[in-house]
């Protein structure tokens, strides 16, 4: 008996060890995001109270303002379709990396809506834009620039949401042991590259339609130290199964909504924008043929005429 304890006592030791080890061995591998990376990267830099912003600003002088507010995890770069057709119809438009993502800095913080709302009328103000702006926000994206506008409703004139987050979805078995204390840091350390490449993939109508191109400026900066714990935080904190009540206070402001869904998509369903278009009764509505998760970056020649025209009316 004392033998077979002791046996399970070494396994169990063993086992402990090899998961110690290979957490402090990938979480090794980060590497520093200061100001010699960002040396290497197109956009601008802003010091903001809660750290560095990245962000690209066109047109800064002229036109209606468009805010471009990335999802949970692909940084401002999922705008490259977009970026130029709004630009090129006159409108200032002002794309950013939210704290955690991208060559944004990634502050040991509670990833939620207070903060992520605070990281735009932060920018905003630093970037004196002034007034009324327009809000495209795509997933979680789409659940700051709703809190935004709920918070805000002074600043804000019409408002996009792409394939929005926070509605109901099943989450996966990974995902609810991810927000376990310490368990989830162990996971995301070792696992989470992987699995979230995996999910880039999966939010292409087809996977191998998921371009090179993408999965290399996806990849990135994910190897600067924070990402993974700041993404983890999101996870945890971020009310992505949760945001039913806020949207439907939205909707009672009567405000111009373009709701824009990909039929294909896996991650936040189709089936979602039937509670997405009863919380919003105003929102115009338009569901992308042969388009996943992402149908702005999918089927550009689809969503950016109906975009334009939505903002220029």
């Amino acid at each position: 008996m004392k033998l077979l304890i002791s046996k399970r006592l070494l396994v169990f030791t063993l086992v402990l060890l090899l998961l110690i080890v290979s957490y402090f061995y990938f979480d090794s591998k980060s590497q520093e995001l200061d100001a010699e990376a960002r040396s290497l990267v197109t956009g601008k830099f802003v010091k903001l109270p809660d750290g560095i912003v990245h962000y690209d600003l066109a047109n800064p002088l002229d036109g209606k303002t468009v805010v471009l507010i990335h999802g949970f995890s692909v940084p401002y770069f999922i705008w490259d379709r977009n970026f130029e057709a709004l630009t090129q119809a006159d409108f200032r438009v002002l794309r950013f990396d939210l704290y955690g993502r991208g060559y944004s800095d990634r502050p040991n913080v509670a990833y939620n809506p207070d903060f992520f709302d605070r990281q735009l009328v932060n920018l905003l103000a630093a970037l004196e834009i002034k007034g009324l702006v327009d809000l495209v926000g795509i997933s979680m994206g789409s659940m700051i620039a709703a809190t935004f506008t709920d918070r805000h409703p002074e600043r804000v004139r019409k408002l996009c949401l792409i394939d929005p987050g926070g509605f109901p979805v099943k989450v996966p078995f990974t995902g609810k042991l991810a927000r376990l204390p310490v368990l989830g840091e162990f996971i995301m350390n070792v696992f989470g590259e992987s699995t979230l490449i995996a999910m880039q993939k999966k939010d292409f109508y087809r996977t191998e339609q998921c371009p090179d191109e993408y999965l290399e400026k996806y990849r990135a900066p994910m190897k600067f130290k924070g990402f993974k714990r700041a993404i983890l935080s999101s996870l945890r904190n971020m009310p992505l199964n949760d945001m039913v009540e806020t949207y439907e206070r939205v909707g009672k402001q009567q405000r111009p909504v373009l709701l824009i869904w990909g039929r294909e998509d896996q991650t936040t369903p189709f089936a979602n924008s039937e509670q997405a278009r009863r919380a919003l009764p105003q929102a115009e509505f338009h569901a992308i043929d042969e388009a996943g998760h992402v149908p702005h970056y999918e089927r550009p020649e689809i969503v950016n005429p109906v975009l334009v025209d939505f903002l220029m009316r």
